[in-house]
C-alpha cells in the first residue's frame, strides 16, 4: 500500500477512516475535519473551557462510558431544544466551564479514537478554529489532514464538500512546506470557491431541511474560536 502513502510529502491529506488506518503510523499529527457537525461541535466547547471526550458509538454504551468518567453524555439525537446536548452545535452554545462531555459520533468521534492509538498528536479542526488549528500544528513536521466525510444510506464514505474545503483552509495556512498533490487539490479548492458556497452544498442542504439552519451558521463562521483542539488522551481541550 505504499504508493497511497503520500510519505514523500510533508503534509498530506486522504479521507475517512482508512487514511487513518492506513496513514497515521507514519505521521507526526493527525488533524481531523468533520465541520457538520463533530469538529465544529468541539471547537464551541472547548472555546468555552469544556473537555469533549469522543466515543465513536451512538448506543446505550456511550452513557455507560459518560457514567464512569462522571461526565455528561450527549444526546445520540441531534437537537437544539430541551435540556442537554446534542451534536447540535446550538446545543453547546452556553456550556459552563469545567463541563465533561461525552460526544458521542460514528465519524468524528470514531477517526479521533483511531488516530489516538497510532501514537502522533491529534487535533480537530473546523473553520471556526482555522488559524489556531494552523498555528498549534505548524510545530509538527509530517501533517495528515483526513476530511471525515458522510455517509451515504448504504453506511459507505460520502465526501462532503465543507470538509474538503475546510482542510484546504487548514493546509493554506501552515507554514510553506512540500504538499502532496492531493493536499494541494484541497488548498486550491479553498482558494477558489468562496467559503459563502457551503451553504448550498449538500450537507448543509439537509441541515437547513431537517430545521437546523441555526447549526449551518455556526460551523461556517470562520475563525472565532481562538483554541486549538487538541486530543489529550481521551478528551479534546484547548491547552497542550
Amino acid at each position: 500500500m505504499g504508493y497511497f502513502s503520500q510519505s514523500q510529502f510533508d503534509i498530506r491529506l486522504e479521507w475517512g477512516i482508512h487514511a487513518i488506518e492506513q496513514m497515521a503510523g507514519d505521521v507526526d499529527c493527525v488533524i481531523i475535519v468533520d465541520v457538520m457537525s463533530f469538529s465544529t461541535c468541539v471547537s464551541i466547547a472547548v472555546g468555552r473551557g469544556a473537555r469533549v471526550y469522543p466515543y465513536p458509538w451512538k448506543d446505550d454504551t456511550a452513557t455507560e462510558y459518560g457514567n464512569n468518567l462522571g461526565a455528561i453524555t450527549a444526546s445520540t439525537t441531534r437537537r437544539f431544544e430541551g435540556e442537554g446536548y446534542s451534536l447540535s452545535p446550538v446545543s453547546l452554545v452556553a456550556i459552563p466551564p469545567e463541563t465533561k462531555l461525552v460526544l458521542p459520533s460514528p465519524n468524528g468521534s470514531a477517526l479521533a479514537f483511531k488516530a489516538r492509538d497510532s501514537g502522533c498528536a491529534v487535533f480537530c479542526g473546523s473553520l471556526r478554529n482555522l488559524e489556531a488549528t494552523a498555528i498549534a500544528c505548524a510545530a509538527y513536521h509530517r501533517i495528515l489532514v483526513v476530511p471525515c466525510g458522510e455517509k451515504w444510506p448504504d453506511g459507505s464514505l460520502r465526501p462532503a464538500l465543507e470538509d474538503w474545503l475546510t482542510a484546504g483552509a487548514i493546509i493554506s495556512r501552515l507554514p510553506k512546506r512540500n504538499l502532496s498533490p492531493e493536499a494541494q487539490a484541497a488548498a486550491a479548492t479553498f482558494q477558489a470557491l468562496p467559503a459563502t458556497a457551503l451553504r448550498q452544498c449538500s450537507s448543509a442542504c439537509e441541515l437547513i431541511e431537517r430545521g437546523f439552519a441555526a447549526d449551518v451558521d455556526l460551523c461556517l463562521t470562520t475563525d472565532v474560536d481562538d483554541k486549538a483542539c487538541w486530543l489529550n488522551n481521551d478528551h479534546f481541550t484547548g491547552e497542550k
